[in-house]
C-alpha cells in the first residue's frame, strides 16, 4: 500500500533511526535511499559513512541535492519503498545555490505532485526548525523560512507525521479512515 509517512524533529532526535525502521517494515527487497547531503567537510564526510553503514546492503542509495522530486518520481515505481533524508539538507541547498524564491516554489509543487503521484511508500525525514528563536541573520532567516514551507508541505502530502523526541516516535498525524 503506497502511504506518504513525513518523520520531524528536533536534531539527533532519532528521525533517521525511525524511518529506516519504518522502512524495513515494508516487505521487499527495492529500498531507494535518496540522501540530500552534500558533504562540505571531514565531520560531514565521517557522519555520511555512517549513514550508510547503518543501512542494510538492499538499499540503494542515491545522491540528489537539488532535484529531490524528480528523483522520487523517476524512481518510485521501481522502489518497494523509497526514504529522502533529509528535507532540511534539501533546505540548505537551495538557499545555497542562490535558488529563486519563484523556483523553490516549482521545486516544492514537483515534490508535491510526485508524492501525490509516488507509486511506493516515501517516508520524508526533515529538522523542525520552527521551535527555536528567531535567527539574527537574513541568510538564517531565509533558510528556516524556507524550511517551514516545505515542512508544511510534507505534513500536507504526508498520509502519516511522526514527531520524534528524544528517540521517542509521537504520531501527530494518522491516516484518514
Amino acid at each position: 500500500m503506497k502511504e506518504i509517512i513525513f518523520v520531524i524533529g528536533g536534531c539527533r532526535s532519532g528521525k533517521s533511526s525511525h524511518a529506516l525502521t519504518l522502512a524495513e517494515e515494508i516487505p521487499g527487497n527495492r529500498k531507494i535511499f535518496i540522501a540530500t547531503c552534500v558533504p562540505y567537510d571531514d565531520e560531514m564526510t565521517a557522519r555520511v559513512r555512517k549513514h550508510q553503514q547503518e543501512r542494510s546492503r538492499t538499499w540503494k542509495t542515491l545522491e540528489i541535492p537539488i532535484a529531490l522530486g524528480e528523483s522520487i518520481a523517476k524512481n518510485s515505481p521501481k522502489a518497494d519503498v523509497i526514504v529522502a533524508d533529509c528535507l532540511t539538507l534539501w533546505a540548505s541547498n537551495l538557499v545555497l545555490e542562490n535558488t529563486p524564491s519563484e523556483k523553490i516554489a516549482e521545486h516544492l509543487q514537483t515534490l508535491t505532485h510526485a508524492l501525490k503521484a509516488a507509486q511506493c511508500p516515501v517516508i520524508l525525514v526533515s529538522n523542525e526548525v520552527g521551535c527555536g528563536i528567531v535567527p539574527e541573520n537574513s541568510l538564517a532567516r531565509t533558510f528556516r523560512d524556507i524550511a517551514g514551507a516545505i515542512n508544511q508541505t510534507a505534513a500536507g502530502c504526508a498520509d502519516r507525521v511522526i514527531w520524534m523526541v528524544a528517540g521517542i516516535p509521537v504520531p501527530i498525524k494518522a491516516p484518514k479512515a
